[in-house]
């Protein structure tokens, strides 16, 4: 399969937007692309690591799809899902 270079945008775009851990863009049913802080980045820091992979779902991406297919949701899927930090404990 050919992964289109909008997916990878979308998924580092949305990734550096948010702040968060994590950005999924699902292309299909067995597709996905997703791009990942390798570190928490920090307000001292001015560069950030990202790691980009795509390929198969894992288990918890095959579970998104069947709710996506439930809930009538078209593919690919138009929102990237995030990922957020765990929150600290106190």
């Amino acid at each position: 399969m050919k992964y289109p270079m909008n997916a990878f945008s979308n998924a580092i775009e949305g990734l550096l937007r948010s702040g968060a851990r994590s950005a999924t863009v699902y292309l299909n049913e067995k597709a996905r692309v997703t791009a990942t802080h390798v570190r928490r980045p920090d307000r001292r820091s001015r560069s950030t690591t990202i790691s980009v992979t795509f390929g198969r779902l894992n288990y918890a991406g095959r579970e998104f799809v069947k709710a996506c297919k439930r809930a009538g949701e078209p593919f690919p899927v138009r929102k990237v899902q995030l990922r957020l930090w765990p929150k600290k404990r106190r």
